[in-house]
This record gives structure tokens, C-alpha cells and sequence, in this order.
């Protein structure tokens, strides 16, 4: 008899029971926040600042910007330099040039913060962007966030300051394209 109550118990107990509180303390335990990688694929970096004729290339992307006069294709200049920009870095992170990458980061940004006052000019002449580009601008502008972020994590602890003006300014830019 009391062998035809303990069956049951013990399937009860092993089945029933243990299952999902074995459950519960796994989830528990196991809860972690993913962030979401960004779809946006930045542009092939080319010669990088730590090349002897990288001046040359600086020169080209200076005529570049002077000889360009529409503000909508000043602003997709800009933004292709950006990402050229931030490309660079995460090579010359990779190749453990830590300052040279930041000061990269910071110019490319810099480049960055160009675009929402020339939209907003473009704008007022009554030349409106296309939403692709203010769509692919949004994109860029979390892209860059991504990899600010990735540095803050990788790179010597000398080098958060640094980043945190970058993410400052990416945050900037992020709630100006945000009016746009």
C-alpha cells in the first residue's frame, strides 16, 4: 500500500516538480540583455593615417568638399567620409593604434556633425532630403555609436574620455537628425 502511494509521489516529484523549478532558477540566472548589432556596412577604409601617402588622400577628400556646392550631395560627402572615417578606426584598433584611432573617430564625427545643418539649410531653400538618406543617416549614426562603444570595451581605460566626447557628439547628432 504504501508503495502504490510513494510511485505516484516520487513520479509526481520528479516530473512535475523538479522540471520547472529547475526551470525557473536556470531563467533566473541566465537573463541577459543582447544588443542588437547594426545592419550597416561601412565603406573600405583604403589607405589609412599611419600610411606615408596618406596626405594625398587628405588633399583629395579637401578638394572634394570645396568643390562640392549642393548642400544634399555635401551632406552625402560628408557622411561617406564619416564612415571612411570610422572604418579607418576599428583598422587601425585592430593594429593596436590606439590614439591615432580615436583622433580618427573624433574627425570622422566630426564630419558627421556637417550633415543635419546642411539638410536643415537644404531645407529652408526648399530642397527637402530623401527619407532613404535621412534613413541611411540614422542608420550611420547608430553604426558609429556601435563602434564607440565597442572601443569603450577593447581599448586602455586612458582612452574612455576620449570616447565619451564621441559618444557625447554622436548623441548630439542623433537628436538633430531626430528634428529632421
Amino acid at each position: 500500500m504504501f508503495r502504490k502511494i510513494l510511485v505516484p509521489l516520487v513520479f509526481v516529484f520528479v516530473f512535475l516538480v523538479i522540471p520547472p523549478a529547475i526551470y525557473l532558477l536556470d531563467y533566473s540566472q541566465t537573463f541577459t540583455m543582447q544588443q542588437e548589432k547594426i545592419s550597416y556596412t561601412l565603406p573600405y577604409p583604403g589607405i589609412l593615417p599611419d600610411h606615408p601617402l596618406y596626405f594625398i588622400k587628405a588633399i583629395r577628400d579637401r578638394l572634394l568638399q570645396m568643390r562640392t556646392r549642393d548642400n544634399i550631395k555635401k551632406a552625402e560627402v560628408y557622411l561617406l567620409l564619416s564612415d571612411k572615417r570610422v572604418a579607418m578606426t576599428l583598422a587601425l584598433a585592430k593594429k593596436g593604434k590606439d590614439k591615432l584611432a580615436i583622433t580618427t573617430f573624433s574627425k570622422g564625427e566630426k564630419y558627421f556633425s556637417y550633415i543635419p545643418k546642411l539638410l536643415s539649410d537644404s531645407k529652408k531653400q526648399g530642397v527637402s532630403p530623401q527619407s532613404d538618406f535621412v534613413n541611411t543617416l540614422k542608420l550611420s549614426n547608430a553604426k558609429h555609436r556601435e563602434v564607440a562603444e565597442t572601443l569603450l570595451k577593447e581599448l586602455p581605460q586612458g582612452q574612455n574620455e576620449a570616447i565619451g566626447q564621441i559618444l557625447k557628439m554622436n548623441t548630439e547628432i542623433k537628436a538633430e537628425l531626430e528634428k529632421l
